[in-house]
């Protein structure tokens, strides 16, 4: 078991099951990344790994060290803030950061320096057209990916100054030039220690053997759930299966009837690859986490946690989604609708996986993604609400409605869904339509709400609607 830090081939031997990739690497004397929140909040962790670009290259990509076993980095490839700089030179990043002043007590600047370069050498960042948007500098620089790190002392205006003052990479850049190669390839892996065991199997055939031998193994891909688990919760278990790498879940197909998003891919990849063809994911993607989060977060890792307040099971319950499961008996295909039965409990047997999410086509003319947090970006939803809607001479055809955060699980909004079907797209509908997704579910009060708001943000958000809706058909006209 190896791994390539910074340029240099480093062994794993020795490690311990549950270790993390970042208490591997500061027991390794790379301490510029530090823990802050060991649960991928603030960034201080953040490294680059060399992901798969899609047509054949490499991608860097920024990623919380905290959450990643440190037995998933095997076969892989690492850049710290370390690798960033030459013997006598810093990186551009780091150059820029210290010119425009953007350390202070430099506690999270190793994290910020590993996010922007990830940025840096984004193949396809080229001079914005429009920076006045106020997330994106003229140099293309897309501000979000900084989305997922947190300064306390220096504030964020150097920080986005040293980042929109980044040039492209030079010619001679090594990890400029790493993209035009092949990306590592994650080695099979099977490794045991006092802790635990975890398993990197090589193909999914392997892994549903695995599965259907100890029902009980834990299934990770991204990990951004279970590293949380690990670290805060200090969660062990004797076996941990990842399956992140295997080729059968890691595609997205299209045809004229299904889109086919394997389970492994992360959202960032998600976004990537489907380019806006979905709006309503378009919509959800840059709400959902941080980037740093995304660029690890599995479609269905979100999906399997089972968790009420997931951010996408509401839009994927709107576009009608269904979950393809698999295991050494056999696949089956189960709608979202029908896939949740309680909390954090799902129809998913112990032998089985969830393979892929399919979504079938034609999409609903008019959607919607509505996420109510206390912050704008990189929180947990109170409430998430998707729409899907149809209508034929100003008449609704269809509608689905998912919902989040107002009951055990996600759910559809049925009753609302039903009363829309067959009436006029008007201002009274939709204020009949408010009235009746404010009873829907169960809402509860806790620490990020209360029932009585999570119900007047369902109306509102049905109100909401429509008003966009009004306003796109205005435009269009």
């Amino acid at each position: 078991m190896d791994v390539t830090v910074n340029g240099q081939k480093r062994s794993l031997c020795g490690i311990r099951a549950h270790e993390n990739a970042l208490d591997w690497l500061r027991a390794n004397r790379l301490t510029g990344s530090k823990e802050g929140c060991a649960e991928g909040e603030c960034g201080a962790c953040a490294v680059m790994v060399a992901q798969p670009d899609g047509t054949g290259g490499s991608r860097w990509t920024s990623v919380n060290s905290c959450l990643i076993p440190a037995a998933a980095l095997d076969g892989g490839e690492v850049v710290t803030s370390e690798g960033l700089a030459s013997d006598d030179a810093l990186h551009p990043v780091q150059e820029k950061l210290a010119e425009a002043g953007g350390s202070q007590c430099g506690y999270c600047t190793p994290g910020f320096a590993c996010s922007m370069a990830a940025e840096y050498y984004r193949g396809d960042r080229t001079p914005c057209e429009h920076p006045e948007d106020g997330e994106h500098g003229e140099n293309g620089f897309d501000l979000h990916a900084l989305s997922g790190n947190l300064c306390r002392c220096t504030g964020y205006r150097p920080i986005r100054d040293a980042a929109y003052d980044l040039g492209q990479p030079a010619a001679d850049d090594a990890l400029a030039a790493r993209r035009d190669s092949a990306p590592p390839e994650p080695a099979a892996t099977d490794y045991a220690a006092d802790d635990g065991r975890f398993v990197r199997p090589a193909s999914l055939a392997d892994a549903l053997a695995m599965i259907a031998d100890d029902p009980d193994a834990v299934i990770v891909a991204g990990s951004t759930d279970w590293g949380v688990d690990v670290n805060i919760k200090g969660r062990r278990v004797p076996l941990v299966v990842a399956i992140d790498s295997l080729p059968e879940l890691r595609g997205l197909t299209m045809d004229d009837s299904v889109i086919e998003i394997g389970a492994a891919v992360t959202l960032s990849e998600a976004e990537r690859y489907l380019g806006g063809r979905v709006p309503l994911l378009a919509q959800l993607f840059p709400q959902f986490a941080s980037r740093l989060i995304r660029n690890r977060a599995t479609i269905g890792g979100n999906i399997g946690t089972g968790s009420p307040i997931g951010d996408a099971p509401p839009a994927l319950l709107a576009l009608d989604a269904s979950v393809v499961l698999a295991s050494a008996r056999g696949e089956r295909i189960v709608p979202l609708s029908e896939y949740f039965t309680g909390y954090r409990q799902t129809v998913r047997a112990g032998d089985e996986l969830i393979r892929a999410i399919r979504i079938p086509l034609p999409l609903a003319t008019e959607t919607a993604f509505h996420k109510i947090a206390k912050r704008r970006f990189d929180d947990i939803s109170s409430v998430a609400v998707a729409f899907a809607v149809d209508t034929e001479n100003g008449i609704i055809t269809r509608a689905r409605i998912g919902l989040g955060g107002v009951a055990a699980t996600p759910i559809r909004g049925l009753r609302t869904e039903d009363l829309l079907v067959g009436k006029p797209w008007t201002a009274q509908t939709a204020q009949a339509a408010a009235a009746s997704l404010a009873g829907e579910g169960t809402p509860m009060s806790d620490h990020r709400a209360s029932s009585e708001y999570r119900s007047i943000m369902l109306s509102q958000a049905v109100l909401k609607f429509f008003a966009q809706a009004a306003e796109h058909e205005e435009v269009g006209a």
